[in-house]
């Protein structure tokens, strides 16, 4: 960032945690893709809370960033089995963070899988949780009741702008990577799978350069929806994949089981807007199709008779450019801020929660005085 920008960027965050300031600081430990901008709202977390380390995904880590952060802050190596098994969970945040009421700042839901361990086991106290995406939220439903607050950015009005430019930034990543091999989007029919906020963005996306779409998606609502936009709506994943150039994959959840792949097109592109992990079960893949690089971050898969390429191992193709929503995520990072405040208070109840429209209100005008210029 030029010097003017980042200022700019350090007084929006200071007047953020000025208007959200806790009248008690809890200590948090932050989740997060740790990208270019992303140290300004790291700063801004320890300024309304005592950050006490940073997990960043690995998959989106900006060495320069990494090294300024790691000058003021511990950054710890993230994986989901840190926090899979409850005594490793736990032997992790005791010698963090013994005693302390403490915010997990979540991108992705890694700590849902043992929050109700911690919860009862934990020295200190699990204030709560702040969830920032559609997958995270839905780990953390998925526990009926969670046993502290949820906060969840992942549906917020405030997001909308970030999922659109992020549906941009897939779309530009998809076709730099097959220019790359010589390819092109049209004359690829594509299959966006999942067709929540990100697939149908990236749909429209699709649409609008020229290239035909077919959606599917387990949800018959959002089928619906699908269909009254104009795309054409797979019956069932097998035949969709056969006539797919181009296949999307844009649920958080496992879009392609290792038994789908076989379906694939000869020569389809596969590219994912999550991790490898949570979007494709490449284990489960025939154990018959070798792996070749066949251009820059292009794996091809190959057995007799069959081939596909897959776009950087099956991790967010955007996070190949930057993965940048420009000044936008700002207004997602301060919500995220105001949520802390509400955990902090401590008055909350177990369970899912919102940051209040007047919150929102409040978070928006700011941004708009900072960067709508």
């Amino acid at each position: 960032m030029e010097s003017f920008e980042r200022a700019r960027l350090d007084s929006y965050f200071a007047k953020i945690a000025a208007h959200f300031a806790p009248a008690e600081q809890a200590t948090s430990f932050l989740v997060t893709h740790l990208l270019p901008e992303r140290p300004g709202f790291v700063r801004a977390v320890d300024s309304v809370s005592s950050l006490r380390a940073v997990l960043p995904k690995p998959k989106s880590i900006s060495p320069e960033a990494r090294r300024e952060v790691e000058r003021t802050f511990p950054v710890d190596a993230l994986t989901r089995e840190l926090f899979a098994g409850a005594d490793t969970a736990l032997e992790y945040f005791e010698s963090r963070a013994a005693g302390e009421p403490v915010v997990l700042l979540d991108v992705g839901g890694y700590f849902a899988p043992t929050l109700d361990a911690l919860h009862g086991r934990f020295s200190g106290r699990i204030a709560g949780v702040i969830e920032d995406t559609g997958n995270g939220h839905r780990r953390y439903e998925d526990l009926g009741k969670p046993p502290c607050p949820v906060v969840s950015v992942a549906r917020s009005p405030l997001k909308d702008p970030e999922d659109f430019l992020v549906g941009q930034s897939v779309v530009f990543s998809v076709e730099a990577v097959m220019r790359g091999r010589g390819d092109i989007l049209h004359g690829r029919p594509a299959l966006v799978i999942g067709f929540g906020k990100l697939g149908s963005s990236i749909a429209r996306l699709l649409h609008a350069k020229g290239v035909q779409v077919t959606v599917f998606d387990i949800d018959p609502v959002r089928r619906t929806q699908a269909l009254s936009q104009g795309f054409a709506v797979a019956r069932d994943r097998e035949s969709a994949l056969t006539g797919a150039g181009l296949v999307l994959c844009a649920t958080g959840a496992v879009s392609l089981h290792g038994e789908d792949f076989p379906h694939l097109r000869n020569g389809a592109y596969v590219a994912t807007v999550t991790s490898s992990e949570d979007e494709l079960d490449l284990a489960g893949l025939p154990n018959v199709y070798t792996r070749t690089m066949a251009g820059d971050h292009i794996t091809r898969y190959q057995t007799t008779g069959h081939y596909f390429y897959l776009a950087n191992g099956g991790n967010a193709v955007n996070f190949l450019h930057g993965a940048g929503v420009g000044p936008f995520i700002f207004l997602v990072q301060a919500e995220i801020l105001a949520g802390i405040r509400m955990l902090t208070r401590g008055d909350l109840d177990p369970g899912m929660y919102e940051v209040s429209a007047a919150d929102r209100a409040a978070v928006a005008a700011t941004w708009l005085s900072y960067f709508n210029r």
